[in-house]
């Protein structure tokens, strides 16, 4: 495997959960429902071919059918002026209620992988 593949399914592989709980947490502290094209504005998602951008536009919208599916967001379509109706969402109370629960695991693993960054799971030496 050439090393640009391995940084590509690394990338994809930690973007999975982190991108539901950016989503997640954006919908929460919304004051209105909001759709896909605009969030993906607000977090400056680019194309796949745009380089170093944490979340592509495409990769939004599986994300927020998948927080939806699990009750974590519900959504209306509304028409638009601008071409087809849109799908706004929002955080229901479910979404809300786990997104406190994530934050609580995203600190978490966070501050297991700035201890392993950081060597604190190396091994000591020992001295006879």
């Amino acid at each position: 495997m050439e090393i640009l593949e391995t940084h590509k399914k690394f990338q994809k592989e930690l973007s999975a959960g982190t991108v539901s709980l950016a989503l997640l947490s954006i919908l929460t502290q919304s004051k209105e429902p909001l759709y896909g094209y605009q969030i993906g504005k607000l977090v400056g998602a680019g194309d796949d071919e745009s380089p170093g951008v944490m979340v592509k536009q495409g990769a939004i919208y599986p994300v927020l059918r998948s927080l939806e599916s699990q009750g974590l967001l519900s959504s209306e379509r509304e028409m638009s002026d601008s071409g087809p109706p849109r799908k706004y969402y929002r955080a229901t109370e479910f979404g809300q209620q786990a997104l406190i629960a994530w934050i609580k695991i995203w600190a978490e693993t966070k501050t297991f992988v700035d201890n392993a960054l950081g060597g604190e799971y190396q091994l000591k030496q020992q001295t006879n």
